[in-house]
C-alpha cells in the first residue's frame, strides 16, 4: 500500500458508503468516504491491526 494514500476496502461496493483508510506509519487515519472534510479518526497502527484482525475473526459470526 502506498504510505499516505487514502484507500477504500477492496470488498466494498461501488455506492460510495465506504470509509476510507490511509496508513502513515505512525498512524492510521480512518474518515468517512462521502463526507471526507469532515475530519477523521487517528489510530496507532498495533491499535488498527488490532482492530482489523479482531473483525476478520469475528466475521459471520452473530
Amino acid at each position: 500500500m502506498e504510505r499516505n494514500a487514502w484507500r477504500t476496502s477492496s470488498r466494498s461496493g461501488s455506492n460510495g458508503q465506504c470509509v476510507e483508510v490511509r496508513d502513515r506509519r505512525v498512524q492510521v487515519d480512518v474518515r468517512d468516504s462521502k463526507a471526507p472534510d469532515a475530519g477523521m479518526l487517528s489510530f496507532a497502527p498495533a491499535a488498527w491491526d488490532a482492530f482489523v484482525d479482531t473483525i476478520k475473526t469475528n466475521a459471520g459470526r452473530p
